[in-house]
């Protein structure tokens, strides 16, 4: 792969595209340049979390839209869907199914910490995958029913972007909990993010705000309840956060966005 040249080193932009690169490392398969890599580098990529959002939102819209033209929207948006999967590793997913095992079957603090470090997969973790995906395939298949293509493929790139920063706003809002010298989000832990970072993460939202229709952008609303909601699920459980509980926000965030597009688009 290549590599940067070493004399942009130090200049604004070369820094934020390593963190920009980071973020995509940490939360896709996608190959990216030869970057420097250190635990503050890690650290600060979190502003781009909603960025890598847009990346996989990308990838689902132009696989829906390209595939509606030639198959079925069922298999357009199923495949969509395994896009997703793939490019991230079932990283939000895998963080979802290990939260439902968790707090399906833990009943104090400390078993369910005990269980989210299990890498077994339970009983509530397979149907709780099961239900998120069946959720999504129905609310995306009903969005077609009521929107253009392009509209639908809108609304998988604004919900992919939105509902990764909703992750980090339950970051910002809760201290890590689990133990941070095994966990795979130990370098993100307890980090919060300067006004400046904020600007850069909510960039995508406020460009989505000016291009994309009043549907798209009001789902703002019921996605900042939600991050509330669970950061106030985390905290009574668990007293806090664990990288699979941001895991299953983006996945609970996600549906937000379609059922509110889905919401809003019938009355619109």
């Amino acid at each position: 792969m290549q590599q940067f040249n070493n004399s942009l080193t130090g200049n604004v932009l070369y820094k934020q595209a390593v963190y920009f690169f980071t973020a995509c490392m940490f939360f896709t398969r996608l190959p990216v340049p030869t970057i420097p890599y250190s635990l503050p580098i890690l650290q600060k990529s979190a502003r781009y979390f909603s960025w890598v959002g847009v990346v996989v939102g990308l990838v689902a819209a132009v696989t829906y839209f390209l595939l509606q033209h030639y198959v079925s929207i069922s298999l357009s948006i199923v495949v969509s869907t395994i896009s997703t999967i793939l490019l991230t590793g079932a990283f939000h997913e895998d963080g979802w199914a290990d939260s439902c095992d968790a707090f399906g079957g833990g009943y104090t603090p400390e078993k369910i910490l005990v269980i989210m470090k299990d890498s077994r997969l339970g009983t509530y973790g397979v149907i709780g995958l099961i239900g998120m995906l069946s959720t999504k395939f129905l609310l995306l298949t009903e969005l077609s029913t009521k929107l253009v293509p392009w509209q639908v493929a809108a609304s998988m790139l604004y919900a992919h972007s939105i509902s990764r920063l909703c992750a980090v706003g339950v970051m910002q809002l809760l201290t890590y909990v689990q133990d941070i010298d095994t966990s795979k989000v130990k370098p993100l832990a307890n980090r919060k993010l300067y006004a400046y970072e904020w600007a850069v993460a909510l960039l995508p939202l406020l460009l989505g705000t000016y291009f994309l229709p009043t549907a798209y952008v009001l789902t703002v609303f019921p996605c900042c309840v939600t991050v509330l909601l669970c950061a106030w699920y985390f905290k009574r459980k668990i007293g806090g956060y664990t990288g699979d509980c941001l895991g299953a926000t983006q996945q609970v965030t996600e549906c937000v966005c379609y059922i509110t597009n889905l919401v809003l688009w019938s009355y619109i």
